[in-house]
């Protein structure tokens, strides 16, 4: 008696686990898909850098803030710049055409007097000549009157060359000396730091008293409406991304929801370390709260197919074989795979009960 139910229980058990154990092929979709991780960024996202070295003396945002381009963002002081700023405004004052009036003012007289000259040597030049053919006075007087008035008309040439190099040295040095302003009134406004865009002050990384370089970043400024998601796919698999292709996204922050998304860019070149390539995608309808830099999981879908013959990937014994319920091994022919299920091209039907085997 106790032989029979000990056989009974052991027969009970066997039941229930081939019950358990075995399953019927299924109809469903399926999709192939390249798993890839990555993080979420705010669109045009970028580091704020200064371009010059010094004290920060005012920080004008907080963490949050909504800034539109052109809002200033740090402030750094520079004695040196300021003190060379006041000079070029010095020297611009000094070198402008309206304080060189004087110069251009004694150019002009000296050329006015070397008219006159001229043309009163000239005139005595005339009067000696017509003299001369009365034959009164000698040749030497002649020669002489003569050579006062070429002399006369060389000072006047070069009054006028003098008037005219004095003009062009003032001009130039007064240009210049605005230039160098100008150039200096910028590098002045390099010690206040605007932002390049429109959008949210995601992270500030320096204080006020702190030291400003053009190696460490100040902030981080980004989109607060749009989002990119940067994810890194393996160099395997990136000949089969193309643009376009949907994307399925799981968000950490989002657990049990699953997000589409689209394929829009592949970054060209690989990542050395990695052995992996930066592919961008965005959203086909964004989550209702995003933060920047939150983590995710993606399946890039490759291909769908609608309602075909699948099993379960652990009931395949080999890449072409399964374990019928009745012990029996069947030859398959399978299709496309995701991370559960295969797909059955040949060899079984809907009807068919197969055994899992046992590993």
């Amino acid at each position: 008696m106790y032989k029979v139910s000990c056989l009974l229980l052991a027969l009970f058990l066997f039941s229930c686990k081939s019950k358990k154990d075995t399953i019927k092929p299924s109809i469903e979709n399926i999709s192939s898909s390249i798993y890839a991780s990555g993080i979420i960024k705010s669109k045009n996202q970028y580091q704020v850098f200064g371009t010059v070295n010094g004290i920060i003396t005012d920080v004008f945002i907080t963490e949050g803030d909504i800034v539109k381009k052109g809002t200033p963002l740090f402030a750094i002081e520079n004695k040196t710049q300021k003190l060379n700023k006041e000079n070029a405004e010095l020297a611009a004052q000094y070198s402008d055409s309206y304080a060189n009036e004087s110069k251009l003012n004694d150019a002009k007289l000296a050329i006015d007097f070397a008219r006159n000259k001229m043309k009163s040597d000239s005139l005595l030049y005339v009067r000696q000549q017509a003299l001369w053919q009365q034959q009164i006075g000698t040749r030497i007087d002649l020669e002489q009157r003569e050579l006062q008035m070429q002399n006369s008309k060389t000072n006047y040439t070069s009054a006028i060359y003098k008037y005219q190099d004095i003009k062009r040295q003032v001009e130039f040095n007064s240009n210049q000396s605005k230039k160098s302003l100008l150039i200096s009134k910028n590098l002045q406004n390099d010690f206040t730091i605007k932002s390049e865009m429109e959008g949210k002050v995601y992270s500030i990384s320096k204080k006020k008293g702190e030291i400003s370089n053009a190696q460490t970043a100040l902030a981080v400024i980004g989109d607060d409406t749009n989002f990119t998601l940067e994810m890194q796919v393996d160099e395997y698999d990136i000949l089969k991304i193309k643009k376009g292709l949907p994307v399925i996204v799981n968000l950490e922050s989002y657990q049990g929801k699953v997000f589409n998304a689209i394929i829009t860019k592949i970054n060209p070149l690989m990542n050395e370390r990695s052995k992996t390539f930066m592919v961008e995608a965005e959203f086909v309808q964004k989550p209702d709260q995003l933060y920047a830099n939150i983590s995710f999981e993606a399946s890039i879908v490759l291909e769908t197919k609608e309602k075909v013959l699948l099993i379960p990937r652990n009931y395949l014994l080999n890449d072409s074989t399964v374990m019928k319920a009745n012990g029996e091994k069947q030859l398959i022919k399978t299709g496309m795979k995701d991370y559960n299920k295969v797909e059955i091209i040949s060899g079984l039907i809907a009807t068919d009960e197969l055994l899992k085997p046992i590993k």
